[in-house]
This record gives C-alpha cells, sequence and structure tokens, in this order.
C-alpha cells in the first residue's frame, strides 16, 4: 500500500481531472442544448409566418374588377370570372389592402399564442414593384423599421421572417407583397427554457466542488495527524526512554559492592531514582489530561481562591530554572480584587505551563513580567516575556494539541506540545479567554481573562 505522501497528489490530480472532464461535458451539454433550443425556436417563428401568410391570402374579397385592353374582368367571391366591355380605369389591389394593421396585429399576435409563444414582434408589408426595384411599405407596425434595422445588425437578440403574399390571380397585377415580421428577445425565450438545466448543472457542480474541497481538507487534516503522530511517538520515546536509562544506570550502582556498603551514595541514587520515576509520572499524567480534555472528562472543583497568591507560589517554584537562564520575574500584581472562582490545582498548572514555555522558549537574562487588573467584571492576568518570540504561523497553531513550535537556535526543549493546549481548554472550563501575542526575536505576552462574580 502506497504511503500518503505518494497517493496524496495522485488523488488530487485524478479527481481535478474527474471535476475538470465533468465542467466540460455540461458546458458542450448546454451549447448544443442553447444551438438545438434555437433552431426549434427559429422554426417555430417560421411556422407561425407561414400560418399568418396563409390566413391572409386564404380570406376573401369582394367582387374586383380588372382592366385588360377593352375587356373587364370581373371576379366574383366564388372565383369565376365575368368579362364585360367596359373602359374602365387599371385597379390594382394587393393582400394587404383587405386589412388594417390592426387586424394584422391580431392575427399575428393569436397566431403565436396557439403556438403557446410569448414574445415582442413588429411587423411589415413591403410592395415591389414588378417593372421596377423600387419598395413601398404598404403597412407596418409602430416600431418596425427601427426595429428591423436593430435586427439585420443584431441575429442573437431578433429573427426576422420573410414570405411573400401570393394570389391566385397575381399575375394581373404589377407589385408583389411580402410580409416581414420581426420576433424580438428569440435568445430569452431560450434561456428561460434552459434556466432550470443550467441552474441543475450549476448546483451540482457546486456540490461536487465542494465535495472536492471537503476530500482535500480530510487528506491534508490526515496527513497532519499522521505527521503530529509520528512526532508524538518520538517525543514520547524520547522522554521516557531517558529517566528509564537514568533509572537503570542508578540501580546498577546501587547493586556495587562498594556503593551498597556507603548508605551517603544509596541514598544519592535511591532520590535519582524518585527523581527520575516522579518525571516519568508527570508525563504520562499530562497525556491522561489530554485524553480526558479531548473528551470534555475534566470536573472542575471550584472554589475562591486568591489569583495573586497561586502567582506568587507558582514563581517560587521554577526559581530553579530561572537560575539557569539568568533569568528573573517582575511582578506587578496591580489588580484591586484578585478574588476568582476556578480549581486551584487547574488554575495554578495554568500559571506554571506558562512559566515554563516562557523558559524553555528563551535565551540567557530571561525577564518575565506577570502583571494583573481588574475590568468590569473579569480579572485579566498577562505574562509576557523577552524569549525567541513566534511567527504568525505559529501563533495560529499553538494551541493545537501536539504541535511544537520550531525553537529556532534553542535545543534540547523537551515536552509533547500538550501544555497550551492543556491551558487554552481549562481557560475555556472556567468560561475565560486566552490570547496571544508576539513577534520573532521580540518575545511573548499571554493574556487571560477570568470572570469575577
Amino acid at each position: 500500500m502506497l504511503p500518503l505522501k505518494k497517493t496524496f497528489p495522485i488523488i488530487v490530480v485524478l479527481i481535478t481531472l474527474s471535476l475538470l472532464g465533468i465542467i466540460a461535458i455540461q458546458v458542450s451539454w448546454i451549447r448544443n442544448a442553447a444551438i438545438l433550443r434555437k433552431e426549434q425556436q427559429e422554426q417555430r417563428f417560421v411556422s407561425v409566418t407561414d400560418a399568418v401568410r396563409n390566413e391572409m391570402v386564404r380570406r376573401q374579397a369582394p367582387p374586383i374588377r380588372f382592366k385588360m385592353g377593352g375587356t373587364t374582368i370581373t371576379k366574383g367571391a366564388d372565383n369565376s370570372f365575368n368579362l364585360e366591355k367596359y373602359e374602365l380605369s387599371n385597379i390594382t389591389v394587393g393582400v394587404s389592402d383587405r386589412f388594417t394593421t390592426e387586424e394584422v396585429q391580431h392575427l399575428i399576435d393569436s397566431t403565436l399564442r396557439k403556438q403557446k409563444l410569448n414574445t415582442k414582434f413588429e411587423f411589415g408589408i413591403i410592395g415591389r414593384s414588378a417593372f421596377s426595384n423600387d419598395n413601398i411599405i404598404k403597412m407596418q407596425s409602430g416600431s418596425f423599421g427601427r426595429l428591423f434595422d436593430m435586427a439585420v445588425k443584431d441575429t442573437i437578440n431578433y429573427s426576422i421572417q420573410t414570405v411573400p403574399l401570393v394570389t391566385s390571380f397575381e399575375f394581373m397585377n404589377d407589385q408583389m407583397e411580402v410580409l416581414h415580421i420581426v420576433f424580438h428577445n428569440s435568445s430569452s425565450l431560450m434561456m428561460s427554457w434552459l434556466s432550470w438545466v443550467i441552474a441543475g448543472c450549476v448546483v451540482f457542480t457546486i456540490i461536487i466542488v465542494t465535495a472536492f474541497a471537503l476530500t482535500i481538507r480530510t487528506l491534508l487534516n490526515q496527513k497532519k495527524l499522521s505527521e503530529i503522530k509520528s512526532d508524538f511517538i518520538n517525543n514520547m520515546t524520547h522522554e521516557l526512554k531517558t529517566p528509564l536509562a537514568t533509572i537503570s544506570l542508578a540501580i546498577d550502582a546501587i547493586g556495587n559492592k562498594k556503593v551498597m556498603e556507603n548508605h551517603e551514595k544509596i541514598q544519592y541514587f535511591s532520590g535519582i531514582i524518585k527523581e527520575e520515576n516522579k518525571r516519568m509520572n508527570k508525563q504520562v499524567e499530562s497525556i491522561l489530561q489530554s485524553a480526558l480534555l479531548e473528551k470534555n472528562e475534566i470536573g472542575l472543583n471550584l472554589q475562591v481562591i486568591d489569583a495573586h497568591q497561586v502567582i506568587q507560589h507558582s514563581v517560587e517554584n521554577i526559581q530553579l530554572q530561572l537560575a539557569a537562564k539568568d533569568g528573573r520575574v517582575e511582578l506587578r500584581l496591580d489588580a484591586i480584587n484578585p478574588i476568582i472562582k476556578a480549581d486551584d490545582v487547574h488554575f495554578s498548572n495554568v500559571v506554571f505551563n506558562l512559566l515554563d514555555n516562557a523558559i524553555k522558549y528563551s535565551k540567557q537574562n530571561l525577564e518575565i513580567v506577570i502583571s494583573t487588573y481588574n475590568t468590569r467584571k473579569h480579572l485579566n492576568i498577562t505574562i509576557s516575556d523577552n524569549g525567541i518570540g513566534m511567527s504568525r504561523d505559529t501563533i495560529s497553531r499553538i494551541f493545537e494539541k501536539f504541535y511544537r513550535a520550531h525553537t529556532g537556535n534553542v535545543h534540547n526543549v523537551k515536552g509533547f506540545g500538550l501544555g497550551l493546549s492543556y491551558v487554552k481548554a481549562i481557560v475555556e472550563a472556567h468560561k475565560g479567554r486566552i490570547k496571544v501575542e508576539s513577534a520573532v526575536g521580540k518575545g511573548s505576552k499571554f493574556t487571560l481573562e477570568f470572570p469575577q462574580e
């Protein structure tokens, strides 16, 4: 089975290719569907125009007289022709002469409704002379001229349909009439039909992208957890191996005959064993506390305590560590009311962990300043130092379990990366807040805020 480091890039590439392929197929399908829909729309407009033309030609007119030479031809309602000898003026009558503009408008509108088309339109009837190329507008709706010019330039949002108006006796006329209908916003009709398809594709694409992002995030988290687990195992092995080796050496020394006869040396080596045993117990306890915190099973024994006394006691307990760094602690306990309701043990551990952290991540000549002050309903405690400081990335992650900041030139920093996660959990369990300010090379400042009743 391939490790996560090798499978992760492969999974990302495969999912990305699949996602891009799905999107490409959807775009191609929508484009083809739009083209097909537009062709269907155009065909329906052609059908409407033909239906209007047929209806206009079908309607009969009253008898009309035409003169051919010296003979008058009378066309009756039954389409029969009667020849009479009359000297009449030549009369030219077209299809448009049988209708008013309102009648044609109504005819087109009703035909559109029958086709279940809801679109705006303009129309015009243009007569073309058989003996010249002159065009005469014989009938038009209000905005026909303007819309016709626009439709010629914009074939996407407009559709022009043109049909000749032919009668059975057109050979007697000197003009041919042509019906032009300009249909408006055909693309909007097409988009309204495709809107639900596009919306569905967008929704499902968003779902796929979200699932893809969650998958990548989960893989990254798993990768990070795997690295954290490896670091934790390495740290734990090192932290437990050192005291075990010391205890083993002390036991071997006690077994030596010369040492057995010297009670002072036996007491010395016994003290080493005891201290190393306490050290291991403390490490195991920190791991167990972390497990309990994760399950939210730590019970707080809340009682009224004086925060100043706890702080002073914690400072006394770190004097040896401070001496090793030539360090000092300055107390500015200015809070008028240092009384809070907290768990004495856990509150002491919070203060001690922050002080211990300041000592670990510092160089020589360490300076720690602890100050307290009251706000309206809170006690604020700040612990600042002149240590190595932290980067923005480190600040964003220091409260994560098992995370350990890079120490730069500071070596031999021991621990499991549980101290600050424990501090944050305990502060929040007391309904308080913690924040950190830091800059690389300029030290760090932790601010604790505890509620006061």
